[in-house]
């Protein structure tokens, strides 16, 4: 199954950020982790990170053009961006939400995702592991 890994706005700076809240590990880790655990449970994996709302946005249409099931931490951008959702909201396979921190034990603003209610699941709080059992479960599927 083709899968997109799509992480949004300063994820690229993983393992430099906030140590103490996103962890250790480099942005190129997370996304060779996410390339081999694909490859062991099946999937056909590819990895994307970007700044740029609109390119997220694009990524996501394709995404949906192609059926393709979506692991997304959209960061910052999950919590107002409508055009995210909006994107979101047009896919016909599987959406997991995952955030490496905790977002409910964090800054109140940070507590409501607007992708929430058209994922298929959401995953918080379990670092870089909720990119693992993302997957995991898009292989069962």
């Amino acid at each position: 199954m083709k899968t997109y890994v799509l992480n949004g706005v300063n994820l690229g700076r993983l393992g430099t950020r906030q140590t103490d809240i996103y962890g250790l590990t480099d942005y190129a880790s997370l996304a060779e982790m996410c390339i081999k655990t694909g490859a062991e449970l099946g999937l056909d994996v590819e990895v994307k990170q970007t700044d740029d709302e609109h390119e997220l946005v694009v990524w996501l249409h394709r995404a949906a053009d192609e059926g393709a099931a979506v692991v997304l931490n959209a960061g910052a951008w999950s919590h107002y961006s409508i055009a995210l959702r909006d994107a979101c909201a047009m896919l016909n396979a599987p959406l997991i939400e995952v955030h490496l921190s905790n977002i409910y034990a964090r800054e109140e603003f940070r507590h409501h995702s607007v992708i929430s209610g058209v994922a298929s699941g959401v995953i918080c709080g379990l670092g870089v592991d909720g990119y693992r059992l993302a997957l995991l479960h898009l292989s069962s599927r």
